[in-house]
């Protein structure tokens, strides 16, 4: 059983770069875009969870890091976008510039494309899932990557821009926004250890990944008050900047910390319920709310 977070995160890094295409006749400085923003930086949230869900069912977590790979790849690329003028406007990310000012905003545009395409070929290609778990998993991270998941959720967020939105729509947009793709990870992680759909196990990975989510995002929303752009490594208050609506502008700081915790705890006790609890879920969970960058 994995508990060393530095060993699977070092194995994630090694499967990242073996994934990622590295020459081409026509496309390379996509294809350097591309790396430049898969593996300037990141927590490897993630793939992680795809690993640790596929070991909280008795998988091998090795054969699920196409899949997790997989993610990252659709987390990245969700970045480069989110980064452009039209988005966000960040010009920094990890630390140093995003991809659209290292590359311009058309190479970044494209390379962005191509990471939504390579996080399914990872999947199809994938040595040790078989072909009707390949298909289950391409279709729920299509759902929670497309318009009723991640890309939905973006949209909604910025359709609420100077709107003051209800505590519940907000967290109906952050379930979309951030948390689609943290639930089917670990969904996908079962799906890799060939776990029953119809198990109250499978469904209580589900919840405990829908908790994890929203307590990741309102870290997120506290942090982005709270720190400095040396230690984000992104812009601070670009959320205040855009008027979006948070956890902190909603309910306060306290109460924002406060709701991250509860929930933490929920997801944990649904762990406990479920005989899902291993040492690298639990830590997983705590780490994605206990940070400070």
């Amino acid at each position: 059983m994995l508990n060393d977070h530095a060993t699977l995160q070092l194995q994630i890094e090694e499967s990242l770069q073996q994934h990622l295409p590295t020459n081409s006749q026509i496309a390379q400085p996509m294809l350097n875009a591309m790396t430049y923003a898969v593996m300037g930086g990141g927590k490897r949230l993630r793939p992680m969870l795809v690993c640790a869900g596929s070991e909280a069912f008795g998988g091998d977590y090795n054969s699920a890091l196409p899949a997790g790979c997989a993610f990252e790849f659709i987390h990245a690329y969700s970045l480069i976008h989110d980064d452009l003028p039209s988005m966000d406007d960040d010009e920094l990310r990890h630390g140093r510039p995003s991809t659209h000012v290292a590359f311009g905003e058309a190479t970044a545009i494209l390379a962005g494309d191509s990471l939504h395409s390579l996080a399914f070929q990872s999947i199809s290609e994938a040595a040790n899932i078989s072909p009707a778990s390949k298909l289950n998993i391409i279709s729920l991270l299509s759902k929670a990557a497309g318009w009723p998941g991640m890309s939905g959720g973006q949209c909604l967020d910025i359709e609420a821009e100077g709107k003051l939105l209800s505590l519940t729509e907000l967290e109906m947009l952050h379930a979309a926004k951030t948390g689609a793709l943290i639930k089917s990870a670990l969904e996908v992680g079962a799906l890799c250890a060939e776990a029953d759909t119809s198990s109250t196990a499978y469904k209580a990975i589900g919840e405990f990944g829908a908790k994890i989510g929203l307590a990741f995002q309102v870290v997120d929303d506290i942090l982005d008050v709270t720190q400095t752009n040396e230690v984000l490594g992104k812009p601070a208050g670009s959320d205040e900047g855009l008027n979006k609506n948070t956890f902190p502008r909603l309910l306060g700081l306290d109460e924002s910390k406060k709701k991250a915790e509860n929930l933490l705890q929920e997801a944990l006790a649904l762990l406990e319920q479920s005989d899902l609890k291993t040492p690298l879920l639990e830590m997983l969970a705590y780490r994605a709310v206990h940070r400070t960058f």
